[in-house]
């Protein structure tokens, strides 16, 4: 099903017009828990322009998170909420325009709007002063916790407690089971096989090695949810263990694996005699890109970072079976570890492997499990 947010809004001016600014929360519908924040200093405008452009970020931040969302909009502003319920005309030429662009974010239908008393949308209000604050200073507001983490930047994490137990005042972590697919065709062989290729079945193999983990999985009996990348492979890993656990599987767009363009289908010995210069600047960047391909490893980073980061918000507290490929997986253990971005080239995964991850309240994470294949013995 798709994800249900509440966005709570707010703008203003410190002269109405004057030094504007607006802040908005996103929070996930069933928990409450806040799952981004935006605010910005806007310059010179009224109070009402703000009140929109935080909507707008808003909705924006909402749409990031998970594009098939529901959303419940939460203003004091009533003008804006009625304008934009359909119970006011816009009569003001400056508002049609940001109305209409608060339109575009989500389909009709899937956003609804209620107002709401000032002193409940604190935390909205919070942000607009702060963003005020730092433009008046001639600063850029930053966010205290980012929510996703920006291409090529390692996220920094505390070493993990002693006996690697959560802090008792932090809560249950939310825990990532990370399953790469089982075997096809073209893997025994280690040709390239990412998102712009032949998306192959798994093998006899393939079928066997994703029978064992679910296997292993359900006695384990500690999976509460299954999300996976909807490519063929990926998805019938994920269905044979999703019908062993007893659940259903819900698809991420950002789990698919790398689009290798010219080298889909070519090992790598292959893609070294054709492609020899893109394939060494392929190797020292994180910003290049396979031959005709127009991913590289740092926007699997953006998108990896963004997958994460609704799972989170949708699962908190659960543990989650997350199946996924070779380089969205070695990029999660990446940015979890706060390693380098060449420590993608020096991970194994293997067919059918688990990893194992776990996220506390406080934005830290501690691997638990690498390349665990003893199911498969």
């Amino acid at each position: 099903m798709p994800a249900r947010f509440v966005v709570e809004a707010d703008g203003g001016s410190r002269g109405n017009p004057g030094p504007a600014g607006y802040g908005a929360v996103v929070r996930d519908g069933d928990t409450g828990q806040v799952v981004a924040e935006a605010a910005e200093f806007i310059g010179h405008a009224t109070n009402n322009v703000a009140e929109y452009r935080g909507l707008i970020a808003g909705l924006r931040a909402a749409h990031a998170l998970d594009p098939e969302a529901s959303v419940d909009v939460r203003m004091d502003s009533k003008l804006v909420v009625e304008q934009m319920s359909g119970r006011w005309k816009i009569k003001h030429p400056d508002m049609r325009p940001l109305a209409a662009e608060a339109r575009e974010v989500f389909p009709a239908g899937r956003v609804t709007y209620g107002w709401i008393p000032r002193e409940r949308n604190k935390d909205a209000d919070r942000l607009a002063n702060e963003a005020m604050d730092a433009g008046q200073a001639g600063r850029q507001w930053e966010p205290r916790k980012p929510v996703v983490v920006a291409d090529d930047v390692p996220l920094e994490t505390a070493a993990p407690k002693a006996g690697w137990a959560a802090p008792a005042d932090l809560g249950t972590p939310t825990t990532f089971v990370l399953l790469r697919h089982g075997e096809t065709p073209l893997t025994p062989e280690k040709r390239f096989s990412g998102s712009g290729g032949s998306d192959p079945e798994l093998s006899d193999k393939g079928r066997w090695q994703a029978e064992r983990a679910a296997e292993a999985l359900a006695a384990r009996g500690s999976v509460q949810a299954v999300v996976a990348s909807p490519m063929r492979r990926t998805r019938q890993t994920a269905e044979i263990a999703a019908a062993r656990l007893g659940l259903e599987v819900r698809y991420e767009e950002g789990l698919r694996e790398v689009d290798f363009g010219a080298w889909e289908g070519l090992t790598f010995a292959e893609v070294q005699q054709r492609h020899p210069d893109d394939l060494t600047a392929w190797l020292g960047s994180t910003k290049a890109r396979p031959t005709g391909s127009t991913e590289s490893f740092a926007s699997l980073t953006h998108r990896a970072g963004v997958a994460r980061d609704k799972i989170l918000a949708r699962y908190a507290g659960k543990t989650v079976l997350v199946v996924s490929h070779v380089s969205p997986i070695k990029t999660l253990v990446r940015l979890a570890l706060g390693a380098p971005p060449d420590s993608l080239f020096r991970m194994e995964l293997s067919a059918a492997s688990i990893c194992a991850v776990q996220y506390y309240a406080d934005g830290n994470a501690s691997l638990r499990l690498l390349n665990d294949t003893s199911h498969l013995r």
